[in-house]
């Protein structure tokens, strides 16, 4: 079988950078399409309630395609899957930019999406199995990677936009290059293929028990860095009365912290294990969250945004991980929970968006404070996490990169 495959440390190492890389080509599609949105907004002339209409359809797209990512990585191998599916993602970035309407813009998001989730849970299933064949921790520094290519390429956009630059042409231009940067990357991760006698995966099932009890954790976790990346300086700005400048420059530091910690979180988690390390962020982040609630100046909101961000900057990396090693089916948990985690990060701003609308935004976050605490409560359900030497045989390529969940 090809899951019985023998690969060298060297290959493993190359393995590990590759798809690092990858996960930072990922993230640089995303930072480049979000400080652009401006852009396209004006260039479409539509209203801000039908840009946030359309800015759901990437999700919606995501949870509704991300089941073709097992059916494409069984008859085209683990590399030759994510070379298709990576090369879809960064060249969709061309599409909203060349929107002329709303309902073109609609369908753009769509694809953009779509390519996004099939991409994300191919690189994220070659993630887990490199880390399963290594057996130490690297989902947490991948992650990280993902978020410094986003940091990457929200420079490279705003950039972009201080000069006034067409995002037809920023985004073209960025497309070809991280194409290019992709397929040179992708050569590098672990060639997989599945045998003639691996049955097929189905394009449909329902996720298991585990990765709904996984995936809650994750759903907490990605709700408190979605509310909190998105209206962290809405929240400074309309309760504390900050400048548009001090309140921008709190969601950089966010993602700041959010990357750093990311990226030195292998460590931590192989030296705690994936329980402590989360129960121990979900302390920080709780904590942080009570801060952003009774903060009485920007500073002590700015410390309390950061303190979210390092608690639970783990969480979904080592989500993923744990799906990757429960039952006798990890394809259908790593889809569960990637699909669960996609619809967390969906509904997070317009959930804080109705609650603050409702009551006001100190209370929104006091929901934020809540879930953060739910990572105290819950992260005994990742222990499978810190199952490092289990056998690969249990994990074939295709189930490995099967996405969403099916039914």
């Amino acid at each position: 079988m090809a899951s019985e495959v023998v690969f060298g440390q060297r290959q493993l190492k190359r393995s590990r950078y590759a798809v690092a890389a990858v996960f930072c080509v990922h993230g640089a599609v995303t930072g480049s399409f979000a400080t652009r949105v401006p852009w396209i907004q004006d260039h479409v002339g539509i209203s801000a309630g039908q840009l946030g209409l359309a800015l759901a359809l990437p999700a919606i797209g995501s949870s509704l395609l991300m089941p073709l990512a097992a059916g494409i990585t069984h008859r085209l191998g683990a590399r030759n899957a994510l070379r298709v599916l990576i090369s879809m993602w960064t060249l969709a970035l061309t599409l909203p930019a060349l929107a002329p309407n709303m309902l073109t813009l609609c369908a753009a998001l769509f694809i953009y999406g779509a390519s996004a989730g099939m991409s994300d849970v191919a690189m994220n299933a070659l993630g887990v199995e490199t880390e399963n064949r290594l057996g130490r921790s690297i989902m947490s520094s991948l992650h990280g990677m993902w978020s410094a290519g986003a940091l990457i390429g929200s420079a490279g956009g705003t950039l972009a936009a201080h000069l006034g630059g067409d995002a037809r042409l920023h985004h073209c231009i960025a497309a070809v290059v991280l194409t290019a940067l992709g397929l040179f990357f992708c050569q590098g991760v672990l060639d997989l293929h599945s045998t003639p006698e691996d049955e097929a995966p189905p394009r449909f099932a329902l996720p298991p028990k585990s990765a709904l009890i996984i995936g809650a954790i994750g759903f907490c976790a990605v709700f408190a860095e979605g509310a909190s990346l998105d209206w962290s300086a809405v929240y400074l700005r309309d309760v504390l009365d900050t400048s548009a400048g001090a309140a921008a420059a709190s969601t950089t530091a966010f993602t700041l912290t959010m990357a750093v910690a990311r990226l030195a979180g292998d460590k931590v988690v192989d030296r705690f294990g994936a329980v402590r390390t989360v129960r121990a962020g979900g302390v920080l982040a709780t904590i942080g969250g009570v801060l952003v609630v009774v903060a009485p100046n920007p500073v002590v909101a700015m410390g309390g945004f950061a303190l979210v961000g390092l608690g639970v900057a783990v969480v979904v990396p080592l989500a993923f991980a744990a799906a990757g090693r429960t039952g006798s089916n990890p394809s259908q948990a790593i889809a569960g929970v990637a699909t669960i985690t996609y619809t967390s990060g969906l509904i997070a701003p317009s959930a804080i968006g109705g609650i603050a609308n409702a009551t006001s935004l100190v209370v929104s976050f006091g929901l934020v404070t809540v879930l953060a605490f739910g990572l105290v409560v819950g992260a005994n359900v990742l222990r499978n996490a810190g199952a490092r030497n289990q056998s690969p045989e249990k994990i074939s390529p295709a189930d490995a990169a099967a996405p969403g969940p099916r039914s």
